[in-house]
């Protein structure tokens, strides 16, 4: 951990985000979504170099058409990597909104946040889901429902399986693995009672850090349709726990 770092870092990442802010409230509501894409996608790589977070892909990604990516959840900045690879409208909860800066940032840049507990939550974040698809944008899930440290894959929550089956499109699952110093690690992994400015002060003194990206073979929607969306997720849990589990040197049970 370097306090030199950190304050080098910080300075450009602050910089950043603000013109993050601006471009979202001042020149998106203009921009068709093939420019806000391109925006998304550059502001996000160039987010990632700032926070000395180097991103490797392995597979083949969906770079066209609508899909559902599914993926295990470690960080805030998990929207930011899956956004370097192709842009896309991701499901959050709706707590994200009200964090200072990013969920001002996150929420301009078209994410769909559900209430949880709410009892019609789902639905309309279904109908959310659907024209998002129709526009022939990919939609991001995280369907553990909170972050882990990243060395195991929680269960599914699979309502939201149901929008992307009820829509014909194909499902994508992504495991995502965090290192530091080489080594798979849970190091700026947001869990815990850890806030949003402890883990920044973590994450920008840091060196060594890397993220892979692991595209998993796509479930093809009339495969979905078949299945329904319990069986689904399950196996969508299933392939991306083993991609966690494979490079963490752990056979899952």
């Amino acid at each position: 951990m370097s306090a030199v770092l950190f304050l080098s870092r910080a300075v450009f990442v602050a910089l950043w985000i603000l013109l993050g802010l601006l471009l979202v409230s001042v020149f998106f509501p203009f921009l068709a979504l093939p420019g806000r894409s391109a925006v998304n996608y550059r502001w996000s790589r160039a987010l990632l170099f700032l926070c000395g977070v180097k991103v490797t892909v392995r597979g083949e990604p969906r770079l066209r058409g609508p899909a559902l990516w599914v993926s295990n959840h470690v960080s805030w900045l998990d929207i930011f990597v899956l956004n370097s690879v192709r842009p896309a409208s991701f499901i959050a909860k709706s707590e994200i909104r009200y964090w200072p800066v990013l969920g001002w940032l996150v929420a301009g840049s078209g994410t769909v946040f559900i209430e949880r507990g709410h009892r019609h939550a789902v639905r309309r974040v279904g109908h959310e889901m659907k024209a998002r698809f129709a526009q022939g944008e990919v939609v991001g899930l995280f369907p553990e429902g909170t972050t882990s440290p990243g060395l195991d894959v929680a269960p599914f929550h699979s309502s939201l399986f149901d929008a992307a089956i009820r829509a014909h499109v194909d499902i994508q699952p992504v495991a995502l693995l965090f290192f530091h110093r080489g080594r798979r690690s849970d190091y700026i992994a947001f869990v815990g009672k850890q806030n949003l400015l402890q883990n920044l002060w973590r994450l920008l003194g840091a060196t060594g850090v890397a993220v892979e990206l692991e595209f998993l073979p796509a479930m093809a929607s009339a495969q979905c349709e078949e299945q329904g969306r319990s069986k689904v997720a399950a196996h969508a849990h299933h392939l991306i726990r083993q991609a966690v589990a494979r490079r963490h040197g752990v056979r899952p049970s």
